[in-house]
């Protein structure tokens, strides 16, 4: 395909997913309410157990729009996920032929919940997260920050965890259409999880240990995953392979074995 193509290819696929995006946002700021409660709670509860107050402020005019402004967006990123996952995909394999295309429908309905359950991890693990600055809170003290910050803080950990636990798929989907050998993830799984370590301490918004680690080790087991699934699909490639060839020899010609 043309450089020129592959352009307009990808201005239709990201317009496609930016309107997603945007209907999902409008969804998000009638639900703006219930989402600034929930994100809050946890500030809140782990504040109370440590005998501190904790108080969420506004340091300028605009900042509570801003900031439902951006908690829209970023629900609307999640609404719309099954969208843009599936564009991403379609773009990274162009040419999909109906077996690929498949393909790619099962990885955009796998990749949502599993995006959902990353993100639901970080939900576990964001009180953790918020108490391991709150320690640092002498009692009977308080705690006066920027909404914005804190909302950041905790919407990035979010979707961190959340885009993490797609990617082993991308592995599986790649093995699945024949760009990626089950020999390189076996190969390169060492690597693989140092890698995985090295990202998660880099990615996860909070130094705490426990956050990489909880961030680390699913991806970690999501990729050995991925690694078995790449393996028994190319056993099968390969045993379909072998009967495809015996099934097109001729009487009297001899077999590759």
């Amino acid at each position: 395909m043309p450089l020129r193509e592959h352009l307009v290819e990808l201005r239709t696929r990201m317009l496609r997913s930016s309107i997603a995006v945007l209907v999902g946002a409008v969804a998000g700021w009638f639900l703006y309410t219930p989402l600034y409660e929930a994100l809050q709670q946890p500030l809140l509860d782990v504040a109370e157990e440590n005998n501190i107050a904790a108080n969420l402020n506004f340091t300028e005019l605009m900042g509570a729009f801003n900031l439902q402004l951006k908690l829209s967006v970023y629900l609307g990123v999640l609404v719309a996920s099954p969208v843009w996952l599936y564009q991403l995909w379609a773009f990274v394999v162009p040419g999909l032929t109906r077996r690929e295309r498949r393909y790619a429908m099962t990885f955009a309905g796998a990749a949502v919940p599993m995006f959902v359950a990353g993100v639901g991890l970080a939900w576990l693990v964001l009180p953790n997260a918020v108490g391991f600055f709150t320690d640092f809170v002498p009692q009977g003290s308080s705690i006066f920050t920027s909404a914005e910050v804190y909302f950041g803080f905790a919407t990035r950990l979010m979707l961190v965890f959340g885009l993490a636990f797609v990617l082993p798929l991308f592995l599986v989907a790649l093995n699945l259409v024949g760009v990626l050998g089950a020999k390189t993830l076996v190969k390169g799984w060492r690597i693989a999880v140092v890698l995985i370590f090295l990202f998660a301490a880099i990615a996860s918004p909070s130094p705490e240990v426990g956050s990489m680690i909880a961030l680390a080790l699913p991806m970690v087991a999501l990729y050995l995953a991925a690694m078995g699934i790449a393996v028994l699909n190319d056993r099968r490639r390969a045993r379909r392979a072998r009967e495809e060839g015996f099934a097109d020899l001729q009487d009297d010609e001899a077999s590759p074995l």
